[in-house]
């Protein structure tokens, strides 16, 4: 990869960060008279830690990777936001990314007013590290790669991603928000032979915590304290630490057992879908969601909002032509939705 210094832009470099009282003193005192904070209504009258140093202590522990590994953001969209803010100088810079995808990256993209270019994925939604590779240019600083990939569910081809990391010299970027119910192995583990390389995680999907909207970032050190650096002081409350800290007390059980009940609902809904008039293909899955052809998605998902079964219409998405995504949900969800559909 290039040196990291030459893919951040200048200004963020040169940077001196806000550096807010509970950065300037840690550990525990016996008045906080430093933060101008009201000093009644405990404990929520106190900001909250600004490194979530306990929430990433267990993270680190539950992804077996180190502290300084991580960037805990409010939700996903938070790293990609600052992946832009860091990298991309605006009307300069540009990023690749796979088409069709999740739609935010594009969308961070034009708030910050950096070119995005879209490289089509294959029919059959596998990916083409060469056709990507061939996008990037001298002021190309990220590749966004999802997998498994929102819309589409399959997991991209570890190969392909290989070429990326191997071949591309700036930032890559593989969201692995649907990981969990993918049996294909995380790209956590090869943080140390890629500097250049970010995973991001987040507790919304198999975590069943999206409203409490904690995203996470891992990558190295380096880029870790960039990502710090640039960070609004107190980004994740209190509220949602201690709610996440409490859920991962008992470990990922919880997890692996929605995880097992979600996919094994996955496989009966295949195969109940399999059987409608309605439904003309089913795209493979490696996630909590499938992508259904159908004759027309836009009169369907109309007919399903009306019976009060909302899912995605996807047909305004490249390769996506009639399609809805339908996510998993629970039997008597997915029996309301198959009944719905029955027409």
């Amino acid at each position: 990869m290039s040196n990291l210094e030459s893919l951040v832009r200048k200004n963020i470099a040169a940077l001196k960060p806000y550096v807010c009282a509970r950065h300037e003193f840690q550990g525990a005192a016996s008045a906080y008279l430093d933060a101008n904070e009201n000093p009644y209504n405990s404990p929520r009258n106190r900001y909250p830690d600004p490194l979530q140093v306990d929430l990433k202590g267990a993270i680190a522990q539950l992804k077996h990777v180190r502290p300084t590994q991580i960037m805990v953001g409010n939700g996903s969209d938070e790293p990609i936001d600052l992946v832009y803010r860091i990298f991309c100088e605006p009307r300069t810079d540009n990023v690749v990314a796979i088409n069709p995808t999740y739609g935010m990256y594009e969308v961070a993209a034009d708030i910050n007013d950096v070119e995005y270019r879209k490289v089509l994925l294959n029919s059959d939604f596998s990916v083409d590290a060469h056709r990507l590779l061939a996008a990037t240019d001298a002021h190309t600083k990220v590749i966004w790669l999802c997998s498994p990939n929102n819309p589409t569910g399959n997991a991209l081809n570890r190969g392909e991603i290989l070429k990326i990391l191997t071949q591309f010299t700036g930032i890559v970027v593989i969201d692995e928000a649907y990981s969990d119910f993918s049996a294909e192995k995380s790209w956590l583990d090869d943080l140390d032979h890629y500097p250049h390389l970010i995973v991001l995680h987040t507790f919304s999907k198999a975590w069943g915590l999206a409203a409490l909207r904690c995203g996470l970032a891992f990558a190295s050190e380096k880029i870790i304290a960039y990502f710090n650096k640039v960070k609004y002081p107190y980004n994740v409350s209190d509220l949602t630490q201690l709610a996440v800290l409490e859920q991962l007390s008992g470990g990922d059980k919880f997890k692996n057992e929605w995880v097992k009940q979600i996919l094994d609902e996955k496989a009966k809904l295949t195969e109940a879908l399999k059987t409608l008039p309605a439904v003309q293909h089913i795209y493979p899955s490696d996630a909590n969601f499938l992508l259904v052809k159908v004759p027309d998605a836009t009169q369907i998902y109309n007919d399903l909002c009306q019976k009060g079964v909302i899912v995605r219409n996807r047909t305004s998405l490249a390769l996506c032509d009639n399609c809805i995504r339908i996510t998993v949900g629970t039997p008597a969800e997915n029996a309301e939705l198959l009944n719905a559909l029955k027409i």
